[in-house]
């Protein structure tokens, strides 16, 4: 991982949410000292600024199901565009949101060169909505599902194929707050969940090793998708939906260093970290320790 050049791409986008602010995500993780941390590593990087969406408020397509669809759509397209091509040319693309929408395009790009990616969803919600069962209609709760050929086919086949995920290689981690349709979901497909209370019973070391073996099982390559929401909301009070009882600092740093050491980690997002519900930007300097501990540093 560490031998290939880190390509930041901000997606300042929040139309998938249904709290505003997220948007300004990018900006706050990289005034919080993204490159110097990057630098310190000693890790080769760029900062994909000159990457553009087109104005969301220009689109005005929604529905009470798939709210401002044509929003998270053409920003999808454009996403998934720009990491195809990122990874086409040997990058590594860390992808700093915005809501968890931006996943959609994220998993279309990369799964245009990595047919059996493996994806490690750490977040507070599964994201495994479709229009069908999302009770809020908010598209950043249904990226997962999308990816797996679950939902729209407006969503489901971007980039022309679909599903783009194998169940059998998802893992979602720190769970806490799911809805009836998720569940469903979850059982049908058989994609592994830890939940909390996995955590608190098993342990993060443990929760973590297994993890990571059901991800790079037949893989070409591991996804981490990391919404900082996984984290409890003492710790990470930036983001549009804290649920309490999330994991600790340390255990969050712990998944990140033992994903990193495996080396089979080729993609990142880190998202929904929202300035604007905290002015002190304590979840933005978090965000940036747990990607510097992703990308190999250490305590020792």
């Amino acid at each position: 991982m560490l031998q290939k050049q880190v390509a930041i791409l901000p997606v300042p986008f929040d139309w998938g949410a249904s709290r505003r602010g997220a948007a300004g995500g990018p900006q706050a993780v990289i005034l919080a000292g993204l490159e110097q941390k990057l630098q310190q590593l000693g890790l080769n990087y760029s900062l994909h600024r000159e990457f553009h969406l087109q104005d969301p408020p220009a689109d005005r397509r929604s529905s009470k199901r798939m709210k401002h669809w044509g929003r998270v759509h053409d920003m999808s397209l454009a996403v998934s565009g720009e990491i195809a091509r990122l990874v086409s040319c040997g990058y590594f693309p860390l992808t700093l949101g915005g809501d968890h929408s931006i996943a959609m395009g994220t998993i279309a790009g990369l799964t245009e060169h990595k047919q059996r990616l493996g994806v490690i969803w750490i977040d507070a919600h599964a994201d495994l909505n479709t229009p069908r069962t999302s009770p809020s209609g908010n598209l950043h709760g249904m990226s997962l599902a999308a990816g797996l050929g679950h939902g729209d086919s407006r969503f489901t086949r971007l980039r022309g194929f679909s599903p783009k995920l194998q169940p059998g290689r998802i893992v979602l981690v720190g769970a806490r707050q799911l809805d009836e349709g998720e569940k469903q979901l979850i059982r049908t497909l058989g994609v592994t969940c830890f939940t909390m209370q996995d955590i608190d019973r098993l342990g993060m070391a443990r929760v973590m090793e297994q993890t990571i073996r059901i991800a790079s099982n037949g893989s070409d390559g591991i996804h981490v998708s990391f919404d900082i929401d996984c984290i409890d909301p003492g710790e990470a009070p930036g983001t549009g939906t804290p649920v309490r009882g999330g994991l600790s600092y340390r255990e969050a740093h712990l998944a990140m260093e033992m994903l990193a050491e495996t080396g089979a980690v080729t993609s990142a997002d880190m998202v929904e970290v929202n300035p604007l519900l905290d002015p002190s930007s304590g979840t933005a300097r978090l965000a940036v320790e747990l990607i510097g501990s992703l990308l190999g540093e250490r305590i020792l």
